[in-house]
């Protein structure tokens, strides 16, 4: 505060200096007992009423007041008029109206003590607004470490409705773009958990909110009337009376994210420009929040749809004969991979049934995606699945047409059940040839050879004939499963005399066995080693009596 020009004082007795009476701030001096000696211009025209002989306590506010008592009843020697020996205390701080001052005490003559009262308004209000930012800055640390933890879109709403109450009001909605007639909204009231509900209403029945889900600035809080809000705006537990209302855009990647209501009941202060301009900062990293988790779920809507056709098919008895599959990706964080499997069952009894298991070059996704499209291709050839060679340069020329530059490796079955035994016509392009498991253990390779679909311009195959007798097994595999590495040393092959030696072991048994106890071996080869993306599919002849009896799809009685 500026001081007043005039430097007269007023006196009770003689002055004990005039060097303070001209200074430019406020100074008054008091006696032991409280009693005003003498004050400048600048003290007189602050605490207006303060006059000679008059105590601090009606004239001088009571902060003051209680500390120019505790300083005299701590400090003050009669007869000392130097002070000498007798420590300053402190400085206080109190307000005088409007004002902040802080006030120094000195020691005067004749015991006097002489206060000097500085303005530091201005410098409360920068600690106080320095204060305020660092909380802030704080609050949006942690609001951003909270939102950002979960890419659940409905934990996000929650955790913006909850930090919302929290920190910026004493309730909070957040609503966010509807699904079909209704719109998802998390309510929290501060020191509460934050619910979700379902509402069927119109936004525009409050003010500002239709805009903000379109992504519109903010409406001032002074234009909406808190008595014309809904019933379901209200959150459950919120007992007080709304006092003021803001409404802020929740901003998100290309698409608004949802609204933000804040409110506040009608015992504190309407919401400020600033706090409304804080709103949006923590709107903006809520938004953001909001907004990656939705797009994740989107993301995974897709992933799940597409996962669904890319994973192989679940097998089982098909037209009296046993299936069984198995796959193992490359990757643990990985679900599909280059390898595949698939059985297209004939029309009857009597046709065949196609079965399908291929390796694309390489692994992860992008061999995902050409392997969904040689399934889609072979699943389209089926009417002439009776040549195998025909559909191999099908597939090959269709490989070629397109933009990718990696092959395949097939094998091809023809599999129908003739009375008790199972005649299989297969056809290998480039691939591991399959193996045949006898009731004996015997285990025979079946050497059909052809060149790999998607590399040249003309391929080659041939087909091989093979009956099955009750109990017995064709196994066709990829070579990730020969191709593992591990053993002992951790770096040997599983190879194929490891495999035939496994597969003669299972001898006898169902279709389902012989791929679980072949993928078992194959994992405790591995131990933790890195692999290949591995598929088997067992073709097996049931022990069963007459196929009437068990219609193609359950397993029957059991022969000897």
């Amino acid at each position: 505060m500026a001081p007043p020009k005039e430097t007269a004082t007023i006196t009770h007795e003689q002055p004990t200096s005039g060097v303070w009476v001209t200074a430019p701030y406020p100074v008054l001096v008091a006696d032991r007992c409280g009693t005003v000696v003498e004050a400048n211009a600048a003290a007189v025209s602050l605490m207006d009423g303060m006059l000679a002989g008059s105590g601090l306590a009606e004239t001088a506010p009571s902060w003051l007041a209680r500390a120019h008592a505790d300083f005299a009843a701590a400090g003050a020697v009669p007869g000392r008029t130097d002070g000498e020996g007798v420590a300053a205390p402190a400085s206080v701080r109190g307000h005088i109206g409007d004002q902040s001052f802080e006030a120094h005490p000195s020691w005067g003559a004749h015991g006097h003590v002489v206060w000097w009262l500085v303005d530091d308004t201005d410098q409360r209000l920068a600690e106080a607004a320095l204060t305020t930012e660092r909380e802030r800055a704080t609050f949006l640390a942690e609001a951003s470490n909270v939102l950002m933890a979960s890419l659940n879109s409905e934990r996000c709403m929650l955790a913006t409705a909850r930090l919302a109450a929290r920190y910026l009001a004493d309730a909070a909605v957040v609503v966010t773009p509807a699904s079909g007639r209704t719109m998802p909204i998390a309510h929290a009231v501060a020191g509460q958990e934050a619910t979700r509900v379902l509402v069927a209403d119109d936004p525009s029945l409050v003010p500002g909110l239709s805009e903000a889900l379109q992504g519109f600035p903010p409406v001032p809080s002074r234009w909406i009337d808190p008595a014309a809000l809904p019933a379901w705006m209200l959150p459950e537990g919120f007992t007080g009376t709304i006092g003021s209302v803001a409404v802020t855009p929740l901003p998100g990647h290309g698409v608004p994210a949802g609204a933000l209501i804040l409110l506040r009941s009608s015992g504190r202060a309407e919401f400020s420009e600033s706090e409304e301009l804080f709103a949006r900062q923590f709107a903006a990293r809520a938004g953001a929040a909001l907004s990656a988790a939705r797009l994740y779920a989107e993301q995974s809507d897709i992933t799940r749809t597409l996962m669904r056709d890319l994973l192989p098919p679940r097998l089982h008895r098909v037209n009296g004969v046993e299936f069984a599959g198995g796959y193992q990706p490359a990757g643990a964080r990985e679900r599909v991979g280059g390898d595949f499997y698939d059985v297209h069952p004939g029309s009857t009894d009597a046709e065949p049934s196609l079965v399908v298991l291929g390796d694309v070059c390489g692994k992860g996704l992008d061999a995902a995606v050409l392997t969904g499209k040689i399934r889609n291709t072979l699943q389209a050839l089926t009417p002439m699945a009776d040549d195998h060679v025909k559909m191999l340069r099908l597939l090959n020329g269709a490989l070629l047409n397109s933009h990718h530059t990696r092959f395949a490796t097939l094998v091809l079955a023809s599999v129908v059940r003739t009375e008790n035994q199972v005649r299989l016509r297969l056809t290998s392009a480039g691939h591991p040839a399959p193996l045949v498991v006898r009731n004996d253990g015997t285990v025979e390779e079946v050497t059909t050879h052809g060149t790999l679909v998607g590399a040249l311009p003309h391929i080659e195959a041939g087909s091989v004939e093979v009956h099955l007798q009750p109990g017995e097994t064709c196994l066709l595999y990829t070579d990730g499963l020969t191709e593992a590495r591990g053993g002992p040393m951790g770096d040997e092959l599983f190879g194929e005399e490891r495999l035939a030696r496994a597969l003669s072991g299972c001898a006898g048994m169902p279709g389902e066995a012989v791929v679980e106890r072949i993928q078992m071996l194959a994992s405790q080869w591995l131990r933790d080693g890195r692999h290949d993306d591995m598929a088997l599919v067992a073709i097996t002849a049931p022990r069963t009596t007459h196929l009437s009896a068990v219609n193609g799809h359950t397993r029957g009685r059991y022969t000897a």
